[in-house]
């Protein structure tokens, strides 16, 4: 069995920060955007979401054929910051989006935060715009 997956990281403006595509199975032409058309579909159910739950980690949200979309949202949901301090503005409706063609829900929560915490040092490095894209 081929795995195929595609991540994205959307900004609080819901523009894509970072995208990135792994897995062995054959790309058609026709077919080359549908990993991002599908997650950028899922974002009004992840804003909607989000604020009926305290959990950060949104398992299998949406499923299209035999994809689904694994989403892990930024904490500002569930905290009440009238003042953001120093970047953590920055981290207000960040999401992580996951499109996988099998499931493990502890191995992608862990992916997740992994991810969390590689993604707020990227926020603390001085040489880095915060909004821009993340290229590596």
């Amino acid at each position: 069995m081929t795995t195929t997956a595609c991540f994205i990281i959307v900004s609080r403006n819901d523009i894509p920060i970072y995208e990135a595509e792994v897995g062995s199975a054959a790309k058609r032409e026709d077919a080359a955007q549908l990993p991002q058309f599908i997650l950028q579909a899922a974002l009004d159910i992840v804003q909607d979401l989000a604020w009926t739950t305290s959990a950060m980690f949104l398992k299998a949200i949406d499923k299209f054929n035999d994809l689904v979309v694994s989403v892990y949202v930024t904490a500002d949901h569930i905290l009440n910051i009238s003042k953001p301090i120093h970047f953590l503005h920055l981290l207000i409706r960040t999401r992580f989006m996951l499109l996988l063609d099998s499931r493990s829900d502890d191995g992608i929560k862990s992916f997740f935060q992994e991810v969390h915490e590689l993604y707020i040092k990227s926020l603390l490095n001085p040489l880095y715009l915060p909004g821009s894209r993340i290229t590596s």
